[in-house]
C-alpha cells in the first residue's frame, strides 16, 4: 500500500468518524426519541440494572461496521470501504468511553483533568437526561454541544443513578 492510499484511507476514516456525529444526532433525536422510544426509554429511567433495553442500539449500530469489515476483507477487498468501517468503529469506541463510562459511569472511571469542552459535553448530556420523557429534550449529540450548554458551575455527578 503506498502513501497516497494510506493518506486517503486516513482521511476517509476521520471523515466517517465526524460524519457519524450527524448520524448519531439524527438517530438519537428522530429514532430513539421517536418510533423506537420503547427501547430508549430504559436509558432515561433511574435503575440499578447493569444492562438496559437501550443497549440493543449498540448491537444494531455495530452491524454496518462489522458488515463493512467482512465485505471489504472477504468479498470485495477494498481499503476505502475498510476505512469507512474503521471510522464507524472509532465513533463507537468514543461513544462507549464518553457516554457509557465518563457520563453514565457504567464503569467507574472519571478523568482527573477535564477540559471546558469535556465539561460542556457532559453537562449537555445531563441536561438531556433531565427529561424522562421523549418530548422537549435537547442536546442529542455526543461530539458537539453548542456554547449554550456551557455550565456556569460544573458539578460531576458521582453516582450512576444521578446521571440517568
Amino acid at each position: 500500500m503506498n502513501g497516497i492510499i494510506i493518506l486517503i484511507c486516513s482521511l476517509i476514516t476521520i471523515g466517517t468518524f465526524l460524519l457519524m456525529e450527524g448520524v448519531a444526532w439524527f438517530t438519537h433525536k428522530y429514532v430513539m426519541h421517536g418510533f423506537l422510544w420503547a427501547w430508549h426509554r430504559s436509558h432515561h429511567k433511574v435503575h440499578n440494572h447493569a444492562l438496559e433495553r437501550n443497549d440493543l442500539f449498540a448491537l444494531v449500530f455495530s452491524i454496518p461496521s462489522i458488515g463493512l469489515f467482512a465485505f471489504a476483507t472477504y468479498v470485495y477487498p477494498n481499503p476505502y470501504l475498510l476505512s469507512v468501517g474503521l471510522g464507524i468503529l472509532c465513533y463507537g469506541i468514543f461513544y462507549l468511553v464518553f457516554h457509557d463510562i465518563i457520563v453514565h459511569q457504567r464503569i467507574k472511571w472519571v478523568p482527573k483533568k477535564r477540559s471546558n469542552y469535556l465539561q460542556r459535553m457532559i453537562h449537555a448530556h445531563y441536561i438531556h437526561h433531565a427529561k424522562h420523557t421523549k418530548e422537549k429534550c435537547e442536546a442529542f449529540g455526543f461530539l458537539y454541544a453548542p456554547k449554550k450548554f456551557e455550565p456556569q458551575k460544573f458539578v460531576l455527578k458521582q453516582k450512576r443513578q444521578q446521571t440517568q
